[in-house]
């Protein structure tokens, strides 16, 4: 079994891309994806986040959302909105963003090489939202969320998809939030074998977003009998150095007990503390930026990437804030179940740490130093789990680009 193949791919027909594409499911809340898709009967948004067609107080988990889910994935297909390829094709997804480019592979990976490791994940998984994307294919018997994947350095790959984007893209269109995204069809045989050969060939692949959609499909998998479509999930393959990890920031809702003036006083004892007079991005693994009672302070941590070496985890600039900040200052154990942290992507930008602060909803903000691909690599390999939400990859894939169906 090779660990990439083509697939029939459910995509819009030209001149309706544009309508269609949405941001991933996960991404929005209820009520935004409501907002977003108003006046936009054919926004993919009805398929992954059905509940939008449901009176406002529906649970986001409720069967009759799946049920809404197939039903107007149908009407779509029905409508000729979405049409499925004739033939099995790999396609190439491309991503431009502030400039930046990524050019990726979208295929059907080997649930077979993911549950043996040679596809590698790096988070764990809850169970609610593996249920959830459960149910969603199970209803709409498709995958129409791709799982964001790295591949490692193959300069050959690399020149092959970038050959098959030379000429005219089937669907070209810039998204709201700037971000560019781009599709074209590669439906020849030998350019197909070319490439699962060159794939094939690879140690591994790795998954950078997306956990819980292939968690979801191998259950899904393993529920129906023999071997099909269900045997692979959607993916999209980019090369690892052209993937883009931005910071992944800590909101707390109270200082433990302590004032601002000792919580500094403590953190002088154990570390470099200098204020600024402007937001502090930090430049390295063990610095940090805090921002506390309207001021910025850069924190210096003192553990440098050497002296980790041999710890994939306890390198990550997350583990050096936790252990040195998190945990003994403000006792804060599991920041899965405690409700004094929040999370921030780096998306979002520093003035949200600062808005979140001075709102009076949390008393302090940490910004991270971002997560490098090599460490999520480096972790993968050696079979370990990250801390939860280390990594925020911008640009993120559109759902309804290309969708897979399993029959």
């Amino acid at each position: 079994m090779t660990l990439i193949k083509p697939f029939r791919g459910l995509r819009p027909v030209p001149g309706r891309a544009a309508e269609v594409l949405a941001p991933p499911y996960d991404v929005l809340s209820s009520a935004e994806a409501r907002e977003r898709a108003k006046g936009r009967a054919c926004s993919f948004l009805h398929v992954s986040k059905a509940e939008i067609d449901l009176p406002p107080a529906t649970d986001p988990y409720d069967r009759t959302v799946y049920a809404k889910a197939a039903e107007n994935l149908r009407r779509m297909i029905d409508a000729g909105i979405l049409v499925r390829d004739d033939r099995p094709c790999y396609y190439v997804y491309r991503l431009t963003w502030r400039g930046h480019v990524e050019t990726g592979l979208a295929a059907v990976a080997s649930l077979d090489a993911y549950a043996k490791n040679r596809i590698r994940k790096h988070e764990l998984t809850t169970p609610a939202k593996e249920d959830d994307r459960v149910r969603q294919i199970e209803a709409v018997n498709a995958q129409t969320g791709p799982v964001m994947i790295a591949y490692p350095t193959a300069p050959g790959i690399d020149a092959m998809l970038a050959q098959a984007a030379a000429g005219a893209a089937a669907i070209d269109v810039t998204a709201e939030d700037g971000v560019r995204h781009q599709l074209w069809v590669i439906g020849d045989e030998a350019k197909i074998e070319h490439l699962t050969r060159a794939v094939d060939a690879l140690p591994a692949l790795y998954i950078a977003d997306g956990h819980h959609r292939s968690a979801a499909a191998l259950r899904v998998a393993n529920a129906r009998s023999g071997e099909g479509a269900h045997s692979y999930f959607l993916a999209v393959l980019f090369p690892q150095a052209e993937m883009t990890i931005l910071d992944y920031n800590r909101v707390l809702r109270d200082l433990n007990g302590c004032s601002p003036e000792t919580l500094l006083a403590e953190l002088r004892r154990r570390f470099t503390v200098e204020s600024s007079d402007r937001p502090v991005r930090p430049q390295s693994a063990g610095e940090v930026g805090m921002y506390l009672y309207g001021c910025w302070y850069r924190l210096v941590l003192g553990a440098s990437a050497a002296s980790t070496v041999g710890d994939p985890i306890g390198r990550l600039p997350i583990t050096l804030l936790t252990r040195g900040v998190i945990e003994p200052i403000f006792g804060i154990a599991d920041p899965r179940t405690d409700k004094r942290i929040d999370f921030v992507g780096g998306g979002r930008g520093l003035a949200e740490l600062e808005r979140l602060v001075s709102s009076g909803g949390f008393a302090v903000a940490f910004a991270l130093y971002p997560t490098q691909m090599g460490d999520l690599m480096a972790v993968a390999d050696a079979g370990k789990i990250m801390p939860p939400k280390s990594t925020w990859f911008e640009p993120k894939l559109a759902d309804g680009m290309v969708s897979h169906v399993l029959d």
